[in-house]
């Protein structure tokens, strides 16, 4: 290994993120032209960039909106570009959503809806059913998001709570053909999660729902309840005619960036090892295992032998009991970081791939086998900083974020250990 540990694994989160730009990964999938319209829509984070690259490569004339996250814009010519909030919704998003149902009303079987679709979409399109009203929508999403449900749990209580998500857009398109191309930031890729699946059969119920959100003890205000207890809120099931004519294709996924990072490991001369790219779970439980792999490695060549890097994606989750400024990848770092004790010879990078870990506008952060003694020095107390969630201001103090800036993609959490 001839780079700085650092700047190594720097240079493979970047690599990851490149991998997943819509400008190399769109284009080769791009349909022919259809004999009537094409209509492009989209929701996510990656959205925006995504529409650029429909833009620049194709032939003819079309027509559309997407929308994305505040900051994620680009200048498009023919595709409406509207920002709005994440991760809780906002009514810049309603109102995108509300267009974007108006505009595939009244399209004909020569007609192509081209959807675009990635991490995020999901409140990026709050579209609330009948008898719910956007305030019930953010208040359910912080409520969800703290309560260290899974993303697969959350976005199955954001399909039944919407009039746009589990299928509603493609059957609103019906009789027109719809091709959905996604960049996939979810566990396991499943279509039906990405952006909570609009164009995509959902076979889960409301009485799901209503379970998630009972385990998870998140309150259930009057109108959720009736709109999950009476079925209302029931998503578009597999085998609606209305969805026949309509494909979900992956374009990228969590796996693909995770190979291009491991290919910048090898050239730097290190084994690259990927430990699975939907690793789920509470941050800290997830990081306390990752220590225990690493220390093996580093102190009984088990199972793998450095130099090496061991590489990981999935999206953990954090149960909020503090009051601090966290995100789910410093919440990995800072108990790594504890976990491993100061062990000599391992460094670590974690960072959400879009750009933002929680709320803030931070990627991530490293850690290396001198950050528990430059807290200390500091005067500050990791321990403390991870019972309070406070990873970020943790981070910060040490000048330890990563900060990328918007990416306009996302392909989950990225994490990488390095054992010298």
């Amino acid at each position: 290994m001839t780079d700085l540990p650092r700047e190594l694994l720097r240079r493979m989160f970047e690599a990851a993120i490149k991998a997943a730009q819509p400008a190399l990964c769109v284009p080769p999938h791009l349909p022919a032209p259809p004999a009537g319209r094409l209509v492009v829509v989209g929701a996510g984070k990656a959205s925006a960039a995504m529409a650029e690259a429909v833009e620049a490569h194709w032939p003819g004339p079309l027509s559309g909106l997407v929308v994305t996250r505040y900051g994620y814009g680009v200048a498009c010519r023919r595709i409406e570009i509207v920002e709005a909030a994440h991760p809780v919704p906002d009514q810049a998003g309603l109102e995108a959503a509300r267009r974007m149902m108006a505009l595939v009303e009244g399209l004909g079987a020569d007609d192509l809806v081209l959807c675009l679709m990635s991490g995020g979409g999901s409140a990026l399109l709050p579209l609330p059913l009948a008898g719910l009203s956007l305030a019930d929508k953010q208040e359910i999403s912080r409520a969800l998001l703290a309560s260290g449900a899974t993303i697969g749990e959350i976005n199955c209580v954001r399909r039944h709570l919407s009039a746009i998500k589990g299928g509603r857009l493609a059957a609103a398109c019906h009789p027109a053909r719809v091709l959905t191309l996604l960049i996939s930031d979810v566990p396991g890729d499943d279509p039906g999660d990405i952006a909570s699946g609009p164009t995509v059969a959902d076979a889960s119920r409301c009485a799901d729902a209503l379970e998630i959100l009972r385990r998870h003890g998140v309150p259930v205000g009057p109108a959720v309840r009736a709109v999950l207890e009476s079925g209302q809120g029931e998503s578009i099931k597999p085998g609606d005619p209305r969805l026949a004519g309509a494909v979900a294709r992956l374009i990228v996924t969590p796996q693909s960036a995770l190979e291009a990072a491991a290919e910048v490991a090898r050239a730097a001369g290190l084994r690259a090892y990927i430990l699975g790219d939907a690793i789920e779970g509470e941050a800290r439980d997830v990081a306390t295992a990752m220590a225990g792999i690493a220390l093996q490695v580093a102190g009984r060549h088990q199972p793998f032998a450095p130099p090496c890097v061991l590489l990981s994606g999935g999206e953990t989750t954090v149960t909020v009991r503090g009051t601090g400024r966290g995100g789910r990848n410093v919440e990995f770092l800072l108990a790594l970081a504890l976990a491993l004790k100061q062990h000599p010879g391992v460094y670590a990078l974690a960072g959400d791939t879009d750009g933002v870990d929680g709320g803030e506008e931070i990627a991530g952060a490293y850690i290396g086998p001198d950050t528990l003694a430059r807290a200390w020095a500091r005067g500050l107390a990791p321990r403390a900083a991870l019972n309070a969630n406070d990873g970020h201001g943790f981070f910060s103090a040490l000048g330890d974020s990563v900060v990328t800036g918007p990416t306009r993609t996302n392909v989950n959490d990225f994490r990488a250990i390095l054992i010298d």
